[in-house]
């Protein structure tokens, strides 16, 4: 079993920045690949950011790229999402989760563990 718990949301104006953490607990969680994911009021939940096991590799999508930095501290056992230049279409809970995966994943189904989720609230 892994447990995450986020951290660092908020409310905070378009153009501005929050950093996201997540803490894991639990069984090797070093060793997963680890992603970030919102979930907006009506929408699907949708991948935003994932980290492979080493930090090596990153994926975003493409609403967030050259805006959200996703990072890894394996010795803390945490795992980041800087957002910067943030807009109101950023509103959303987030949540991390760990798949059980050497490599990156970005499907919903390949993440076996998730968090209780926090708010980002972006005023325009």
């Amino acid at each position: 079993q892994v447990q995450l718990v986020e951290s660092g949301g908020g409310l905070v104006q378009a153009g501005g920045s929050l950093r996201l953490s997540c803490l894991a607990s639990g069984r090797t969680s070093s060793t997963y690949t680890m992603g970030w994911f919102r979930q907006a009021p009506g929408k699907e939940r949708e991948v935003v950011a994932a980290i492979n096991w080493s930090g090596s590799s990153t994926y975003y999508a493409d609403s967030v790229k050259g805006r959200f930095t996703i990072s890894r501290d394996n010795a803390k056992n945490t795992v980041y999402l800087q957002m910067n230049s943030l807009k109101p279409e950023d509103t959303a809970v987030y949540y991390c989760a760990a798949g059980p995966s050497w490599s990156i994943v970005v499907a919903l189904y390949e993440y076996d563990y998730w968090g209780q989720g926090t708010q980002v609230t972006v005023s325009s």
